[in-house]
Parts: structure tokens; C-alpha cells; sequence
């Protein structure tokens, strides 16, 4: 064992851990940077990596101030751990520097959801399923790449596991509003920019929607947009599905770009094979992560959920179906994804062998 080496050994006896925020003035790499100080991950060493448009950017690490780098192979070596915060074609790009100084990668973008070896992961469906099935999901000890489940298959699933502790759910259906924060901050200044020029009668923007998405609903972008709102649809059942091992229905659901800024709106339909009670569905849903609403306390918005760790929820019985239960949530889209990303680095050092990753 070099001296590189047996330091690392070291360092991870310690329970200690170099790590790399892949992305790291994205907006997803921001708000991963504030989680792993706020849940004190054991970061010994965290470093900052980007595209060229962010080098020397200067941001704080804790009580230290660090310049944003280049994504180089050399930037890997000695990590224990890469997040990629970054876009899909850039990780797609860039993780196998990673992967070959033996970094542990934790993905955040979903360029590697069907990589082989990689496995999608929610840390809260997975407590939920142990805590309410006494299902276990299984975990290979061995693998090195977890993607971190899209949020709203981590608000589905761990809603749906509850709720069917109530009653047998005959069916279900889900109305997903997105934030532009989903399309980084592009998509966010984009939305902006559309909603300052339409109120001056200027043209608008379009290089990120390639429709109008300013005082707008749609449930598909122009031809030139990517990623589809189809293709998100897809994503966020194949994740359901990976990540409650089909224990829980997977809803029919539309994915509608709205005019706001930050955090998931789901308007979710359950429909029971027979009537239940709100207050023992309420009980059952009630627990951690999630914060249900009074009648007298204001509704779950986007707004109220932003920067909030919990998903916030009301529910009320349908009017016309005294089977049938709607629910309105909200959440954070990148506070959850950020904390199911720091839950699933805990759970590989929990897992990674002692001494350095060959």
C-alpha cells in the first residue's frame, strides 16, 4: 500500500470521506452543497467541479471559501465519492473519470439509470416499505453507482405505501405540476425572462421550452425541447416501479409544465373498493416527511414548500365518489432530491469495505 492509499485507509476508518460535487453551481449542486453541511456528512474534503462557463466561481464550503474547478480526471484522484448534480449529457460525459479512480457515484441527473451495475434508489420509499410491509429491498454490496430516484417518484411512492394501509386501492391518477427549476437555472431564467417581455410586449424566449410557459399550462413543449414531458412521465413510473418493487400501484399520471419557479404540485386521485375514514387515512399517512394540513391552516402550495424538507399534503373525500379520496400535495423537488442523495451516500459508507476502492 502506497502512502496515497493508506492514508485514504485511514481516512475512512475514521468514518471520514473526500468527496466531489460534479456540477456544483447547478442548482442541484447548490442545494447538495447546503444538505451535506446542514445533515453533517463526514466530508473531510469537498470539492467543487463544473463546466468551463463556472471556473473560478467562488463559493463557501462550510466556514471556507473554494473555487468552483474543471471536471479532470486527475480532480478524482483520492475521492471516495462523486454526486453528479449536473445535466444528463454532461454526467453521461464525464462520470467514468470517476468511476476509474474509484470514486463511489452517487447520481443525480439520471444519466445512469440503466447503466449495469447501477441501482435506483429512494431512502424514504425504502424505510416506508421495511416500516409497513416488513420488505426489505434489496441491496448489492458490491455496487458502487446508486441514481437517485426523481423526486416525484420519491413523493408517490412513499404516499401510495401509506395509503394503502387504509384499504385496497382500486385505481388511481396523478396530475404532476412542474417547476422550471427542473430545467436548471435555464429553465428558470427562461420563465422569467418570457414573463418580464410578455408584460413589455417583447418577444419571448424559447430556447429552453420552445413554446410559451410564462401565465401558461401545457402538457408538451415545441419540437425542439428536451427532455419531453412524455419522457419525464416514463421516468417517474419506471422509478416508481424500481423503487417499491411493485408493491404499490403505479397511477395514471400527466406531467403539466406550470408558471412557477420551484417544488412539485400533485393533485393525486385515490380510489378505494370501499369507503374508508379520512381521520385513519390521515393517520396512515401522517409520519415522517410528510406535514398534513388543518381545514383552518393554509393549503400545501408551491410557495410554502419551497425550502421545506417535508412534503406538505390536505386531503379531502370526492364529491361525487364516496370511494374515492383526492389529495393535494406539495414539495421541493430539489431539497428532496438533495436529501435522498446524502441519505444514499450514508447508506454505500455504511455498506463500503475498509481501505481504499480498487
Amino acid at each position: 500500500m502506497n502512502r496515497r492509499e493508506s492514508a485514504t485507509a485511514s481516512i475512512a476508518d475514521q468514518g471520514l470521506f473526500r468527496v466531489a460535487i460534479v456540477g456544483a453551481a447547478t442548482l442541484k449542486g447548490k442545494e447538495l452543497k447546503d444538505i451535506l453541511q446542514d445533515r453533517n456528512f463526514p466530508a473531510l474534503e469537498t470539492k467543487l467541479l463544473d463546466d468551463d462557463e463556472a471556473l473560478g466561481q467562488i463559493e463557501s464550503v462550510g466556514e471556507e471559501a473554494t473555487f468552483v474547478q474543471s471536471v479532470r480526471p486527475e480532480n478524482f484522484e483520492g475521492l471516495d465519492f462523486a454526486f453528479f448534480a449536473a445535466d444528463e449529457p454532461f454526467s453521461r460525459s464525464h462520470w467514468k473519470m470517476a468511476a476509474d479512480k474509484g470514486c463511489m457515484i452517487v447520481d443525480l441527473s439520471y444519466a445512469l439509470e440503466n447503466e449495469p451495475g447501477a441501482l435506483v434508489r429512494a431512502p424514504w420509499v425504502e424505510r416506508e416499505l421495511e416500516a409497513s410491509l416488513g420488505v426489505r429491498p434489496p441491496t448489492e454490496l458490491d455496487s458502487t453507482m446508486v441514481v437517485v430516484a426523481h423526486p416525484a417518484a420519491v413523493v408517490l411512492g412513499l404516499i401510495l405505501l401509506r395509503a394503502q394501509k387504509t384499504g385496497k386501492i382500486q385505481s388511481a391518477s396523478c396530475t404532476i405540476f412542474e417547476p422550471a427549476s427542473e430545467h436548471g437555472r435555464r429553465g428558470m431564467d427562461e420563465l422569467h425572462e418570457q414573463t418580464v417581455n410578455l408584460l413589455s410586449f417583447q418577444q419571448m424566449p424559447r430556447k429552453v421550452y420552445d413554446s410559451q410557459v410564462a401565465f401558461n399550462m401545457v402538457s408538451r413543449y415545441g419540437e425542439k425541447s428536451q427532455p419531453t414531458l412524455e419522457s419525464v412521465e416514463r421516468r417517474i413510473a419506471d422509478h416508481l416501479r424500481r423503487t417499491t418493487y411493485d408493491r404499490t400501484i403505479v397511477p395514471s399520471m400527466v406531467l403539466v409544465q406550470a408558471p412557477i419557479f420551484h417544488a412539485h404540485a400533485f393533485s393525486l386521485y385515490i380510489e378505494y373498493d370501499k369507503r374508508v375514514s379520512l381521520g385513519d387515512l390521515t393517520q396512515a399517512l401522517s409520519g415522517e416527511h410528510v406535514v398534513i394540513s388543518r381545514v383552518t391552516d393554509e393549503a400545501p402550495s408551491n410557495v410554502s414548500a419551497a425550502g421545506q424538507d417535508d412534503i406538505l399534503l390536505s386531503l379531502r373525500r370526492d364529491t361525487h365518489h364516496e370511494n374515492g379520496v383526492w389529495l393535494w400535495l406539495a414539495a421541493d423537488n430539489l431539497r428532496v432530491c438533495g436529501i435522498e442523495a446524502v441519505d444514499c451516500a450514508a447508506a454505500l459508507a455504511r455498506m463500503r469495505s475498509k481501505g481504499p476502492i480498487q
